[in-house]
C-alpha cells in the first residue's frame, strides 16, 4: 500500500515542475524555501511518527485476531493445562484420545423380551385408528348381546305368565265341571238345550275353559248340558260316546255335530253353533266340511 503524498512533498514537487518543463525557476529567498521545504530533522520526526502509526494499527489488528481466536476456542481449552500433558504434541494427544474412546466404548445389551413403550403425549396413551374401531365394534357387539338377552328375558316372562294363566283356567274348568247347576225352567228337550246354548254367543274361546269366562268346544257343550242335570266329560270322544247316532236329515237344532277333535251344536240349515278356536268366540257359522257325524243326547 502506497503512502499518501504529504503537503511538504507536494510543495517540493511544485518547485521541480518548472525545471522539468524548461520554464524559468523563480528566485525564492532562503526564508521562502524554509517555509516550503522542512528541515532534515523535521522530516525524520515525521517519518518516525508515521512508523509509530503503522505499528499501532498492527497492534490493534493483532489484538482483534486474538480476541476472535479466544472466542472460537472451546471453554475447556481456557482451563489450566494438565502437568502430564505439558511437552506433548497436541496432534498426538488428540489421536491418543480418539483411540482411547474407541477402545473404551461402552455397549448396552437389551433383553429379547424387552418391548417398545407405546407412544404417549401429555400423559395420555396414543391409540391408532384400528384399535379405536375394534373397541367400538366390541362395544356395539356387547350392546347387541345385552339387547338380545333382554328380549329373551321378556319372552320367557311372557311364556311363564301365559302358562300360569292356562293353569288357572284349567283349574277353574275342573272345579266348574263338578258344579251343580239349577234345573232349567223348562223340561229337557233338544230345542230347549239349543236355546240355552244361544245365550253364550260372544263368549271368548279359552283352551280348557268350561265357564262363561271362556269356553273350548267340549267345555261349551258340557256346560250347557250340565244345566239340565246331565254331566258330561270334558272331551270330544267322551261326549260323542254318550249320544245316539242319527242322520243329518233327522238332525234338529240342539243335536251335536261331531268331528275329528271338535264338537258343537247343530244350528239347522247346514250351520253349527260352537266355540271355534283361540282368538274367536262362540258363534253360529256354516259347516265347512262333510266329514262329521250327528248324535242326539237323550235326557
Amino acid at each position: 500500500m502506497q503512502n499518501p503524498i504529504t503537503q511538504d512533498e507536494r510543495a517540493l514537487e511544485s518547485l521541480a515542475v518548472p525545471a522539468r518543463t524548461g520554464l524559468p525557476v523563480p528566485v525564492r529567498s532562503q526564508g521562502d524555501l524554509a517555509a516550503v521545504v522542512p528541515s532534515r530533522s523535521a522530516r525524520r520526526a515525521r517519518t518516525r511518527a508515521r512508523g509509530r502509526g503503522r505499528l499501532a494499527g498492527l497492534a490493534v489488528a493483532a489484538a482483534t485476531t486474538g480476541m476472535l481466536a479466544t472466542v472460537a476456542v472451546p471453554a475447556y481449552a481456557a482451563g489450566p493445562v494438565d502437568p502430564a500433558m505439558r511437552g506433548i504434541d497436541p496432534a498426538a494427544a488428540a489421536m491418543s484420545v480418539t483411540a482411547l474412546s474407541r477402545e473404551a466404548a461402552q455397549t448396552l445389551d437389551v433383553e429379547d423380551t424387552a418391548a417398545i413403550a407405546a407412544e404417549s403425549g401429555e400423559g395420555y396413551a396414543v391409540v391408532d385408528g384400528d384399535t379405536i374401531r375394534a373397541q367400538e365394534a366390541a362395544a356395539a357387539a356387547a350392546a347387541e348381546a345385552a339387547r338380545q338377552a333382554e328380549l329373551a328375558r321378556q319372552a320367557e316372562a311372557a311364556r311363564q305368565a301365559e302358562a300360569a294363566a292356562a293353569a288357572s283356567a284349567a283349574a277353574t274348568a275342573a272345579s266348574s265341571s263338578s258344579a251343580v247347576y239349577a234345573a232349567p225352567s223348562t223340561s229337557y228337550s233338544v230345542s230347549a238345550v239349543y236355546q240355552t246354548a244361544l245365550q253364550y254367543q260372544g263368549v271368548p274361546y279359552l283352551f280348557g275353559g268350561a265357564t262363561p269366562a271362556g269356553f273350548d268346544c267340549s267345555g261349551f257343550v258340557s256346560y250347557v248340558f250340565a244345566q239340565y242335570g246331565i254331566s258330561m266329560p270334558h272331551s270330544v270322544t267322551g261326549i260323542a260316546a254318550m249320544g245316539t247316532p242319527i242322520s243329518i236329515s233327522e238332525a234338529q237344532p240342539g243335536d251335536l255335530i261331531v268331528m275329528d277333535g271338535h264338537i258343537g251344536f247343530y244350528a239347522g240349515n247346514g250351520n253349527i253353533l260352537h266355540a271355534p278356536y283361540a282368538g274367536a268366540s262362540v258363534r253360529v257359522q256354516a259347516l265347512w266340511t262333510s266329514a262329521y257325524s250327528v248324535v242326539r243326547i237323550n235326557g
